[in-house]
């Protein structure tokens, strides 16, 4: 799998699942941002260093397409890549596949904007973080 992205595996919970037996809708999005999290760190930046930077990375758009319902105990692989960056914004996209089934269960995207911590403006990793916007710029022009 090319840098450009990275695959999460984890199992599936029963408290995400409701009283159909089907993981509830909004659990989507929690998995997606934990496969986000593991993607950053597969990069070799944790969150946490980014926040220890002055910067914080919020969400400003997510949309999740369900396609096949996932249940308790399944195995699932999260294929998270990264869509866009310039420095202020990033985006990226996602598909959960339940482990031995080719087809996605699900897909979504999400959008994400970087500001400064203090202040909550917009801020351009180029001159607050070179080290990782060189990194997702490398990245980027390996599609």
């Amino acid at each position: 799998m090319a840098e450009r992205e990275a695959l999460y595996t984890r199992r599936i919970f029963y408290y995400e699942t409701d009283n159909m037996g089907i993981v509830h809708h909004s659990n989507y999005i929690r998995i997606m941002e934990e496969a986000r999290m593991d993607y950053m760190r597969s990069l070799g930046y944790e969150y946490t260093e980014m926040e220890a930077k002055g910067i914080i990375m919020p969400v400003t758009s997510v949309s999740a397409k369900y396609i096949t319902p996932l249940r308790f105990d399944d195995t699932i692989h999260v294929r998270t890549r990264l869509t866009a960056f310039n420095g202020v914004r990033a985006s990226f996209s996602y598909t959960i596949y339940r482990e031995g089934d080719e087809k996605p269960c699900a897909t979504g995207e999400s959008g994400h904007c970087f500001l400064d911590t203090d202040t909550r403006v917009p801020v351009n990793l180029k001159r607050k973080y070179p080290e990782f916007y060189e990194r997702a710029v490398k990245i980027q022009e390996k599609e």
